[in-house]
């Protein structure tokens, strides 16, 4: 096991709103994950501007300062694939939630622990919430893609620890 690794970082990328079109009246999207160099796809959703991926990947996480990238794509066939947009997870207002679990366990179902505002900070479309949910804390967020003229992505995430790990006890946010 890797000595720095500090736990699993589990995106669930769900779905595209109103995504970009770069084949003439749609588009063939998927989303490239990039953190270091660490590279993950999800699968192309064919002719559809408002996709469902529905795909969970797993980040191994050493560093929580390091930047989670989400690039989308339009796949092409013959040309290079055409960019539609990017974000970027903040995860630091979770790893915050993260670190107060200990003190969690006796919390209803459903608990909202803290609201992350949308702000020229981060990629969020609309606040994002870190909740309780069947003993674990997720979060949810719908993300505004940059450089592009429309879309969005939802995505949540939930922390996974790893026995053996060096775990977030001693990391600093």
């Amino acid at each position: 096991m890797d000595k720095s690794l500090l736990g699993l970082l589990r995106l669930r990328i769900k779905r595209g709103i109103n995504l970009a079109v770069r084949d003439y009246v749609t588009s063939d999207p998927y989303i490239i994950v990039t953190m270091g160099r660490h590279r993950l796809k999800t699968r192309v959703i064919k002719k559809n501007l408002n996709p469902e991926w529905n795909e969970e990947l797993t980040l191994s996480m050493t560093d929580i300062s390091e930047p989670i990238l989400l690039n989308v794509y339009d796949k092409d066939h013959i040309t290079h694939d055409d960019p539609m947009g990017d974000a970027v997870v903040d995860i630091k207002p979770y790893v915050e939630c993260l670190k107060l679990a200990a003190e969690l366990e006796k919390l209803p179902d459903g608990c909202t622990l803290k609201k992350v505002q949308p702000s020229r900070n981060n990629c969020l479309a609309t606040e994002s919430c870190c909740t309780w949910h069947e003993g674990k804390i997720i979060q949810d967020m719908r993300l505004k893609l940059r450089n592009v003229e429309c879309g969005e992505v939802v995505v949540q995430i939930e922390w996974i620890d790893v026995p053996g790990s060096k775990g977030l006890a001693n990391v600093q946010v």
